[in-house]
């Protein structure tokens, strides 16, 4: 039998490590592979198709790793294959990563907006239900996932490409250790430490030091605005489902740079917001979560949400 201390997340993980090495043998192949869905490189995208006679709801995947790293098959074979139990398909996401010059924010997020608007003109030939769509990741995919979620719509319906024509807008969100906001100085105040000094945070916005990053132009602030999900949240919004696993404590002043960056207070903060604006939102701390499955919960959650679009 597993044991845990401190941390349910530990054990969590643990325990999933276990599932995914039982289960290895049914690892799923995704049904379309790597599939282009725009011009860049890293423009790519896996579809799982679920066994379904009719449209079946989308589950949408968006890895994580500080948006300079990471892969969309980091995905969990459990995920898609609870996913397709409940009948529903998944896809996994690549985009492009920040450099600190050419690419940086929002570019992440307009990928992954454009992939939601190809999966979408896909939907009668992937037998998919664009009503239907649901996002979710970790970190920096949570971060897109959310962003995605509570921004506004960006289709263009005047658009000659088609693909654009699509909406952006989605059901329902689940995050792990997502950020509400990429500003830096508003992280500073939420998290204390040293969090808003994480490598990412600068080649993001392509800034060179701590100082520009703190006292920020016009223009400057107003991207900080534009790429931080929580500063779009309206009442329209849809449901959101956190789950941090990151010590629910004060981070010391010494502590190294970008550490933290996962803390609780951002979904506390979310959590604050959304209560407010009344919009269904649940909140998970994995050293809470003893006796529960949050990644099943997940599922359970975007299932729920799917069932409700009539």
């Amino acid at each position: 039998m597993v044991t845990c201390g401190r941390s349910a997340f530990v054990c969590w993980v643990f325990l999933a490590l276990l599932v995914n090495l039982a289960g290895a043998q049914q690892k799923p192949t995704p049904t379309f592979a790597d599939f282009a869905y725009g011009p860049a490189e890293r423009n790519v995208l896996d579809f799982y198709q679920a066994e379904s006679q009719r449209p079946t709801p989308l589950v949408v995947y968006i890895h994580g790793g500080g948006f300079v790293g990471g892969d969309k098959s980091s995905i969990r074979p459990r995920m898609v294959r609870m996913a397709h139990d409940a009948g529903i398909s998944v896809a996994a996401l690549n985009y492009r990563f920040v450099d600190g010059t050419d690419v940086k924010f929002p570019m992440p997020q307009l990928d992954c907006a454009r992939a939601l608007q190809f999966l979408r003109s896909r939907a009668d030939e992937w037998n998919t239900d664009p009503r239907r769509v649901a996002c979710y990741g970790g970190s920096a995919g949570a971060g897109i996932s959310m962003w995605l979620a509570f921004h506004e719509d960006l289709a263009q319906p005047d658009s000659d490409d088609a693909v654009a024509r699509q909406s952006t807008r989605i059901v329902a969100v689940g995050t792990m250790g997502g950020q509400g906001t990429y500003d830096p100085i508003k992280i500073k105040e939420l998290i204390g430490g040293r969090a808003w000094e994480h490598p990412s945070i600068f080649k993001i916005y392509a800034v060179k030091s701590a100082e520009e990053a703190l006292h920020p132009s016009k223009e400057l602030q107003e991207l900080y605005d534009e790429s931080s999900a929580i500063m779009h949240l309206t009442a329209d919004d849809p449901p959101l489902y956190m789950i941090y696993s990151e010590p629910d404590i004060v981070p010391p002043a010494d502590s190294p740079p970008g550490k933290f960056i996962h803390h609780p207070n951002f979904g506390k903060q979310l959590k604050r917001e959304m209560d407010k604006l009344g919009i269904e939102n649940t909140y998970i701390h994995t050293d809470d979560a003893n006796g529960r499955d949050p990644e099943a919960e997940m599922m359970q959650f975007f299932e729920r949400r799917f069932e409700a679009v009539r």
